[in-house]
């Protein structure tokens, strides 16, 4: 498709310079498709994200008064000289859904609110406005003082109040009750005084301690099992009460009620590991009897339209709720069934038709979290928007990424420029205009190395060009397991009482399309288990000041060798600890507050954005000072801590590591905050590659690589398998499911059209037997590599 030639018709961006971008200047046509293509840490997403859209939605920002500014995130510029022809960016990216046990597929979209308005107005018997039907809203009934002011006459009155709210009172709108073991909570032949207490954190030297203590409910030096009823329900049960501790105001609260509120609030796979397995131990979760996990109450469950309640609607599949809503013809709620129609046929249109809507938010993948975003994108009449994707393929079986493309299409049809960056062929054939960064990653990136349609990129010189028709051949022999993980009676999710043995000692790929229940298999049976270490794309918990080093415990042995050269204190050589600059405190910049205003960040005078204290810069490893080794790209580190006066065994067999999983590029001090998915799964992963655990299950490791990064992840999965791991991969990418020894695929569909296991079998059986939709789709992509393997 011919570029538009008009300047008005374009996105200009000259002199970009954010992160490792080194004055790019490009031109992207308007109402036009454009992939933005280049390996790992290129800077595709420093382009289109950190440039771009950052600066489309700081200008929006800038449209709103100072005061609704205020209540907004601070927005800085991103260093550019010039961005011309912007229009508003709306940004779909693969951040995970928030944690919260009340978000459901539903809430997260317009679709729960809209069938609670449906069943207000259609629902016999009627039992009130829409609130009636929400499961966040309890009913309360009560009286209280409203202050009146009449001629002048301020007088008082007492008045009644209700809210009818359809929250099962039982579970408070969770769905779920819990029961303590309380063996799990401490240890009865101990007093409080002695650490009876074993739940995470809460140790008698700190405030916790001076709490229990000298709160007076409990003798707190008598063993637990001395205690009267009376105790033990002060210790467990007791609700918020208001004490004086050492002449300070303090909260008493009992351990079951603070447990709730602290762990059992937050969506327990967004845990940290040891309370995880605290809760798992500690608690167990039951379906609500009351409500039989609905949420809701009896009166919200009792209202019905042609014999369905809200409950029943939500627990459908959306392609079956979506059949059940065409059905309803009403003329007094005719618009709002339209659009009700509209947002169900976008999920089911997008790939989603095999989710309910009481699907709690925080299980869904960071592509079904992705593609849920789009849901409201698909159906507005907005024009002339751009819209920013952040790899729209993760999570998608190659059967799915056509429809996908063709909702992206879609998008750009209506008049709006789509950016997208991706890795897969099949998503960046239908570009418009390709824009490849390069020629490698971090400081060796963050160049154009070129611009203009698919085909001149396939004839080009580029890695991306030379890669794009690459095609994995299946392997001439494949691995014997040495055992089997046992799987029995699955039914997580669509899962219908699935038996498989998972073979140990090989790679295992498991394939379908998504929706067909391979997370469901993994997370519902297999993750957690003694020896499993599941390595996935979720954020890591740390503060701007948190980058690799710190992450990995690569600064340990490092601030260790320095210290040990210069006859001083490790803590020197830490930013966040006596090393760092008194000025900023270690952070580098100085951040400005402006109140109302996006506050700013320059970069401190003192240490020149360094972090330390001048003086700890004279002290010097291998010639090199601590700032100096921070900046270092892992591969440089690697080199650097392997040799000569430098040398230093812990932290080269860490940053080896870093290279295996290919963040040989990243460099020692990023911070954390800064990483795509696909390069927090692998940094995990490195992490991970020194523990004990035998059995290694990575969620779509292929996730933000590059075609030429594949071949690389592959030898990395084989060394793991040859180390004596057991390696179970959920993949997509064809190239891995051509190196597997064994493959479990699921389906045949989704939702309830999947939860079955379809295929098991090597790779080369697979493709012979062209059984399942995965088949056809390896047997096509490996082609003439069938005859040859």
């Amino acid at each position: 498709m011919p570029h538009p030639a008009d300047s008005h018709d374009l996105i200009r961006v000259i002199g970009a310079r954010v992160n490792n971008l080194k004055d790019v200047s490009v031109d992207l046509p308007k109402r036009r498709l454009s992939v933005f293509t280049g390996v790992s840490g290129s800077g595709k997403s420093s382009l289109v994200f950190g440039t771009i859209a950052a600066e489309s939605q700081r200008l929006i920002n800038e449209t709103y008064s100072t005061f609704v500014q205020g209540f907004m995130p601070s927005l800085g510029r991103p260093d550019v000289d010039v961005l011309d022809g912007l229009t508003t960016a709306i940004i779909v990216d693969q951040e995970r859904m928030g944690a919260n046990i009340r978000s459901t597929v539903g809430t997260a979209t317009d679709a729960n609110a809209m069938l609670r308005i449906l069943f207000s107005r259609l629902g016999q018997p009627h039992i009130g406005s829409s609130q009636a039907f929400s499961f966040n809203v309890a009913s309360v009934s009560g009286a209280g003082a409203v202050t009146l002011e009449k001629g002048g006459v301020t007088t008082k009155e007492r008045r009644s109040f209700s809210i009818t709210g359809g929250m099962c009172a039982r579970c408070e709108g969770t769905g779920a009750v819990t029961d303590f073991d309380l063996t799990a909570l401490y240890d009865a032949n101990k007093s409080i005084s002695e650490g009876a207490l074993t739940i995470p954190g809460y140790t008698m030297d700190g405030w916790y301690g001076r709490i229990f203590r000298g709160c007076g409910f409990f003798d707190a030096d008598k063993p637990i099992k001395d205690f009267t009823q009376r105790e033990l329900a002060a210790l467990l049960y007791k609700e918020p009460t208001k004490i004086k501790v050492e002449g300070i105001n303090v909260n008493y609260e009992g351990l079951i009620p603070r447990i709730q509120k602290s762990f059992l609030s937050k969506d327990v796979d967004a845990m940290q590991p040891h309370i995880r397995a605290f809760v798992e131990r500690a608690v167990t979760f039951a379906t609500c009897p009351e409500c039989g996990g609905t949420r809701l109450n009896e009166g919200a469950r009792s209202s019905k339209i042609k014999g369905i309640s809200i409950a029943d609607a939500c627990a459908m599949q959306i392609s079956d709720l979506a059949a059940w809503v065409r059905e309803l013809d009403d003329p007094s709620v005719a618009p709002l069934l339209a659009n009700l129609r509209g947002t169900l046929d976008s999920f089911v249109e997008i790939g989603l038709g095999y989710l309910s809507l009481e699907r709690p938010a925080g299980t869904l993948s960071g592509g079904e979290a992705q593609r849920t975003r789009m849901i409201r994108h698909l159906g507005s009449s907005l024009t002339d928007v751009t819209y920013v994707f952040d790899e729209p393929t993760i999570g998608l079986h190659p059967h799915d990424i056509q429809r996908m493309n063709e909702l992206l299409l879609q998008l750009r049809d209506k008049g709006n420029t789509v950016l997208v960056v991706e890795h897969k062929p099949e998503a960046i054939a239908i570009a418009d205009h390709v824009v490849d960064l390069g020629p490698r990653a971090g400081a060796g990136g963050g160049e154009v190395v070129f611009e203009g349609t698919v085909d001149e990129l396939r004839r080009s010189s580029t890695l991306t060009g030379r890669h794009l028709d690459d095609r994995a051949r299946l392997k001439p022999s494949v691995r014997t397991a040495n055992g089997a993980l046992e799987v029995r009676g699955a039914d997580t999710h669509n899962l219908r009482n699935v038996d498989v043995d998972i073979p140990l000692g090989v790679l295992v790929v498991l394939t379908g399309v998504a929706g067909s229940g391979k997370s469901s298999l993994i997370n519902g049976s297999v993750a957690g288990r003694e020896g499993v270490v599941t390595i996935d794309q979720t954020g890591i918990k740390g503060s701007r000041r948190s980058n690799p080093a710190t992450y990995t415990g690569l600064l340990d042995p490092i601030r260790k060798a320095f210290a040990k050269a210069n006859g001083v204190k490790p803590a020197l050589f830490s930013p966040n600890s006596e090393g760092a600059c008194p000025n900023c405190n270690g952070a580098g910049v100085i951040y400005t507050d402006l109140a109302m205003m996006a506050g700013v960040a320059t970069t401190c005078e003192v240490c020149e954005g360094k972090r330390f204290d001048a003086s700890v810069l004279e002290y010097t490893l291998g010639g090199r000072d601590i700032s100096e080794v921070l900046a270092m790209s892992a591969a440089d580190a690697e080199a650097f801590f392997g040799s000569g006066d430098a040398r230093t065994p812990a932290a080269h067999k860490i940053l080896e590591r870093f290279v295996d999983v290919g963040l040989g590029y990243l460099t020692l001090g990023q911070p954390l905050t800064t990483l795509s998915g696909g390069e927090r799964q692998r940094l995990k992963l490195a992490t991970h590659m020194g523990e004990k655990g035998g059995v290694y299950i990575l969620d779509e490791p292929t996730t933000g690589l590059h075609l030429a990064d594949v071949e690389q992840l592959l030898g990395l999965l084989d060394r793991l398998v040859d180390a004596g791991k057991s390696v179970i991969v959920i993949e997509h990418h064809q190239a891995v499911m051509a190196h597997a020894d064994w493959i479990i695929d699921l389906g045949p569909g989704a939702g309830h059209d999947g939860g079955r296991i379809v295929f098991e079998g090597t790779p080369a059986d697979l493709v012979a037997a062209q059984s399942t939709l995965t088949g056809q789709h390896l047997a096509a992509y490996v082609g003439e590599s069938v005859a040859a393997g």
